[in-house]
């Protein structure tokens, strides 16, 4: 069994990250996961949310993404991602621009399944808005 995960981010239009990695947390549909080497094969809906890559026990770093999809492998671990931000690239002022929208869109939501992504893109760009740094 390898040490490490290999970890890559992929937006539409370039590859975001690759690393190896101790641990990759990643926020899934129904829940935060873990995915470590030996992982077993699975795939999963992402909801909004921050993916934390761990080296040893620290934080190495965060990046946050407005959903995408995530295939884990024994060794690699790749999210499909169509927006992401690394969390020390946020823009405070656009990001309240983006919250502004996001709390439009959680207001005009009528179904409950349209309400629940709403919601959770709210409060991804509210946790974003925490971890920005002071403008």
């Amino acid at each position: 069994m390898a040490d490490k995960v290999t970890f890559e981010l992929v937006l539409p239009e370039r590859l975001l990250v690759a690393v190896d990695a101790d641990m990759v947390v990643a926020p899934g549909a129904e829940g935060d996961f873990a995915v470590l080497p030996g992982h077993q094969p699975m795939i999963s809906v992402l909801r909004a949310g921050a993916v934390e890559v761990y080296d040893g026990d620290k934080l190495a770093r965060r990046i946050f993404v407005a959903g995408g999809f995530a295939e884990v492998s024994a060794d690699r671990f790749t999210v499909l991602a169509e927006h992401a931000t690394p969390a020390d690239q946020i823009n405070r002022a656009a990001l309240k621009d983006e919250i502004e929208t996001a709390k439009a869109a959680l207001a005009a939501a009528g179904a409950d399944e349209a309400k629940a992504l709403a919601a959770g893109e709210f409060l991804a760009y509210l946790e974003q808005m925490s971890e920005a740094p002071a403008a």
